[in-house]
């Protein structure tokens, strides 16, 4: 069968995985050596997506704020803490690599644009064992500073990077969504991942409750999407 889209890229962190678990104890750490209390996995799940330091940011306002000459010492025991513990607890979401490895058999190319540092990203696919499947990862340094989404360059370079051709974009947040849409590309929310908002507020073309549901929303994006990169 072959994919309607030629490329399709994927958002990391509440879309292909649940890394909350990991998250949230590289952001406990961090805050134990503040003084400070823990927070609860569902707390910073909802301060995920922006990249490390402004989850951290928000896990310090949220327990006392912080004065700024002490947040690059914090933030430096997080990102320590997090290289050394990136894969304990992080699992894909379910359907999500048989979704990615339907779509690679169709021809399509795959890859991922993630706010998470570009070596950490790469460091995690390849700890569970699924950096086969992506032809490329750009991270939130990869473009340079504020090209990070919401910014599209990550999406674009990563199109670009694939050979170029008709592309869609997969996300769980308000960044992934503006993102790919400012990218011209037809944008896909999951319902499960670390939602900041209700996701049909996001403003993407469709929504999935599930992996299975992937390839026959891309089908039905790509009838109404023209090939210039708007709905026909």
């Amino acid at each position: 069968m072959t994919s309607p889209f030629a490329i399709v890229g994927f958002d990391l962190d509440g879309t292909l995985l649940d890394t909350s678990g990991d998250l949230a104890a590289a952001v406990n750490h961090a805050l134990a050596g503040a003084g400070r209390p823990a927070l609860t996995t569902g707390q910073v799940t909802t301060m995920i997506g922006g990249g490390a330091k402004h989850m951290l940011a928000q896990a310090l306002d949220a327990t006392g704020g912080c004065d700024e000459s002490e947040f690059r010492g914090h933030y430096k025991a997080l990102l320590g803490y997090y290289g050394n513990h990136l894969a304990v607890h992080t699992r894909p979401y379910p359907g999500a690599i048989a979704a990615v490895e339907a779509l690679r058999a169709s021809g399509t190319r795959v890859g991922v644009v993630t706010n998470k540092f570009e070596g950490f990203a790469t460091r995690l696919l390849d700890a569970l064992g699924l950096a086969p499947l992506f032809d490329v990862v750009i991270g939130g340094d990869t473009m340079g500073p504020g090209r990070s989404k919401p910014a599209p360059d990550g999406v674009l370079a990563l199109v670009e990077r694939l050979g170029g051709g008709r592309a869609a974009f997969v996300g769980d947040s308000i960044y992934d969504i503006q993102a790919g849409k400012a990218a011209g590309l037809p944008t896909v929310a999951v319902s499960f991942g670390f939602l900041l908002q209700p996701v049909g507020t996001l403003g993407a073309d469709a929504v999935i409750d599930h992996f299975d549901q992937l390839s026959p929303v891309l089908a039905r994006l790509s009838a109404t999407w023209s090939a210039g990169g708007a709905p026909a």
